[in-house]
Parts: C-alpha cells; structure tokens; sequence
C-alpha cells in the first residue's frame, strides 16, 4: 500500500502536523494512529482552522490536514490567505486494487482553469507525482478528442494548455489532449495509430474542469474499489490539505502521511 511506504519515508522526521476538528472522533482515532510517524496537534472550537494557519505561519507546526467535518471552502479559504503561492489546484492520489498508482487533477478546487492555469497544473501534478509515488510521472491532458479529432473551444483550451505544460516542465512527459481510453490503454492508442510516450501508460490524468475531475475520481472509487487519498493541494507555500466529510480514520491518517511528506520537501 502506498500509504505504508510513505509512513516508512516520513516516521524518521516527525513532521507536526495540526488536526483543527479535534470534536471529531475519527479525528482523534486517527491522531492516535499517526503517532507512528508524526506529531499531531488536535485543536478544537470555532477558530480552529485559523488557529491551524498561524501556528504553521509562526513555525509552531509544518502542516495542516483539515475537512473530515468542514466543507473544501471553510479548509482552504485561511490556507490561501495566509499561505498562497501563485496558483494552488488540488488532487486526489488514487491507488487501484491491483496496486497501480494514479493523479487526477484537479479534482477538488479550480471549477474551470484557463489554458495558463490548466498548463500549471499539469507540471505541477507531474512534480506531485514524482514526490509521492516515485518513478516518472507520465501526464495525459484529457478531452472528448485525442489530437484533432474533434473541434471545439473546450478542445482548443487543452490544446493550448498542452503547449504551456511542455514550456513550463520540458523535461516531463505530457502529450495530449487525448481521450482516457487512449491515455490508458496501449490497445486502444496503437488502434487509433497513436505515437506517444504517454498515450497507454499515463499516470497522471490532468482534467479539463473540476467537473470532469470530481466525477471521474468518485467513479473509480466507488465503482473500481480504487482508494482515493485527497484533494491533496499543490501550489501553496505550505502544506494544507483536504479530507472528504465521508472519509474514515484510516483515509485520515494517509492524508497526514502524505502532508508530512510534502513537509519534509518544503523543509529540504
């Protein structure tokens, strides 16, 4: 489980990472359980998440994993204020059942990018990739069309975007724009006489709209049995990230791993 090995990769460092619904049992369950590998700090009370941002903003903590009881907007909105670095996006890091590793972004926070931001996430996700999962990071930029087929401004905005994620990370593999069918399946691309380094073998799956982004990852969750670690943000100066209000304790506790491998980056 990926999760494992990330706890194994951390519990050297002891990142302190605060937990601002300290009301909430899973909360605490999962504050117990990440003793293992961190310092959890469980604070409570109205002002909670802004109480988070200061201690962080102050060095008291390196990070903040918050959401099992308040909406996106009430977690992030202190986060941008206090700790926004140009343009944040979210992910969420999904792991099949056969053990295959996946991005898919954004899938928590941007409604519609424009083409500039849409470029950004994509180098983004890909360095996300690289520090969380290891191993190259493999970006598809997806649409209804794969490289022409169709024509339409939401086709040409990720056909821009795939020109800026390549100026921003030329040294990253990002193709597209390009249907999931033909970034997943080496079948389907060789069909459709697709030559590409990631078309077949895309592991980060960058998405038009937060739309297409939400419903795609909730499918493969529920449909595919895939765990979903998230949305994990990208972009802030600080590590600050997202739970599901259905998540459950375990959920928690890979959310804190993954936000106390991001603080060691920081750190380093």
């Amino acid at each position: 489980m990926i999760i494992d090995e990330i706890i194994e990769r951390v519990k050297t460092q002891k990142m302190r990472i605060v937990l601002p619904e300290g009301e909430d049992p899973r909360v605490v369950e999962a504050a117990e359980k990440c003793k293992e590998f961190a310092e959890p700090i469980l604070l409570a009370g109205e002002d909670a998440m802004e109480r988070a941002c200061e201690m962080v903003s102050r060095g008291e903590a390196d990070g903040i994993v918050s959401g099992a009881c308040h909406s996106t907007a009430d977690t992030l909105r202190p986060a941008l204020h206090h700790f926004k670095d140009g343009y944040a996006s979210a992910f969420f890091l999904m792991e099949m059942p056969d053990g295959r590793k996946f991005i898919f972004a954004d899938s928590g926070l941007n409604q519609n990018p424009t083409a500039e931001q849409l470029g950004k996430i994509a180098a983004d996700a890909a360095d996300s990739y690289e520090l969380i999962v290891g191993g190259e990071p493999r970006v598809a930029m997806l649409s209804h069309s794969t490289f022409g087929s169709a024509s339409h401004p939401d086709v040409d905005k990720v056909v821009e975007a795939v020109k800026i994620a390549k100026e921003r990370a030329p040294m990253r593999l990002i193709d597209g724009e390009m249907q999931a069918d033909v970034a997943l399946s080496l079948e389907v691309a060789e069909k459709k006489g697709i030559k590409s380094e990631v078309a077949g073998k895309a592991n980060v799956l960058v998405f038009p709209d937060l739309d297409a982004g939400n419903i795609a990852y909730k499918l493969v969750q529920y449909l595919a049995n895939a765990k979903a670690y998230g949305p994990i943000v990208q972009g802030l100066g600080k590590p600050v990230n997202d739970l599901s209000r259905g998540c459950t304790a375990d959920d928690i506790v890979g959310v804190v791993a993954i936000t106390a491998l991001q603080a060691i980056n920081k750190k380093d």
